[in-house]
């Protein structure tokens, strides 16, 4: 009986051990990816670009998961709700996950998220479609102002980035716009296509990268004109101090080890160093500006600052 006990001791280290060796992250299983918005717009185009690269520097798989709608809530509760073993990863967009805090009680606990890595800033901008009457700003703004809530934008959710910048022009110009929501940059420019809506938001590293057929923009919200669309002028250049950009980056669950994330965050870094994946990302006009976890968890609070007095203009306003 002794016997039998010690074998079935050593035969219970020996499962132990082989399933601990075969849950060694990240080799047992893939990585999943959830993206916060539908498929083909700016966030989804620059993770599954870059995903190929940090599964080589992990030697692991990404499957990307797309997960659109509340702005991006949806795909943050499903992070923070996951297990914290280092296998679910989320998009993290910036001003919407910071402004969506100011707007509502999320269904999220925040403080279960961590920034992982920043990888792209992208000014904001306005398109219509290419035979449109509007050839810049001014011309929008003169039509609204002589049609209130006759001009409709879409936008990809309350607080995103284009939804602040139209709150932005209404507030610098004395006029009133009609916000439209969509689930994704996609599924607005379609919108706009078929001539349901008069303008939408988009982002210059999006249409720069392929996005201009059909379309004119007319103008981007960036403190200076973008290298990556150097001849279109700026908000303030036409007047309007409007200020806008999108972060594109990666969150994971702050539960996960530390060891987990720090491998995560070294794999990120070292595939946006990539000579082939830098070439890619200029081909597909993705303006790359990498932040680590760190520098960028102390800039948040800064940009959302900035943002909340924005948010507090607006109501002001309304």
């Amino acid at each position: 009986m002794k016997q039998f006990f010690r074998n079935s001791a050593l035969a219970a280290s020996f499962v132990f051990g082989v399933g601990t060796a075969h849950a060694e992250w990240p080799a047992d299983r893939p990585i999943e990816l959830i993206v916060a918005f539908a498929p083909g717009g700016g966030t989804d185009v620059m993770h599954r670009a870059l995903a190929p690269y940090v599964e080589k520097e992990l030697g692991a798989k990404i499957t990307i998961l797309n997960r659109p709608g509340a702005s991006g809530e949806i795909a943050y509760t499903a992070l923070t709700q996951a297990k914290a073993d280092g296998y679910t990863l989320s998009s993290l967009n910036t001003p919407g996950y910071l402004t969506m805090q100011m707007d509502r009680k999320v269904r999220f606990d925040t403080k279960k998220l961590c920034p992982l890595a920043r990888i792209v800033e992208d000014p904001g901008a306005f398109i219509v479609q290419a035979n449109s009457p509007f050839n810049s700003l001014k011309d929008l703004v003169e039509y609204a102002k002589a049609n209130p809530g006759a001009v409709t934008i879409g936008t990809t959710g309350l607080g995103t980035d284009e939804h602040l910048a139209l709150l932005q022009l209404e507030k610098a110009a004395g006029i009133k716009l009609t916000p439209v929501t969509f689930n994704g940059a996609n599924e607005a420019r379609t919108a706009l296509l078929g001539g349901h809506i008069m303008a939408t938001g988009i982002n210059v590293g999006e249409y720069a990268g392929g996005e201009k057929s059909g379309f004119k923009m007319l103008g981007q919200f960036a403190e200076q004109r973008s290298t990556i669309l150097p001849d279109l002028p700026t908000a303030k250049e036409q007047g309007y101090d409007v200020l806008m950009s999108s972060e594109r980056g990666l969150a994971i669950g702050c539960d996960v080890p530390a060891e987990i994330r720090t491998k995560l965050s070294d794999a990120v870094r070292k595939a946006l160093e990539q000579p082939e994946f830098l070439a890619q990302a200029k081909q597909q006009s993705l303006p790359i500006s990498y932040k680590s976890s760190d520098d960028w968890n102390k800039e948040l609070p800064v940009r959302a600052e900035r943002l909340n007095a924005i948010w507090k203009m607006t109501k002001e306003q309304n």
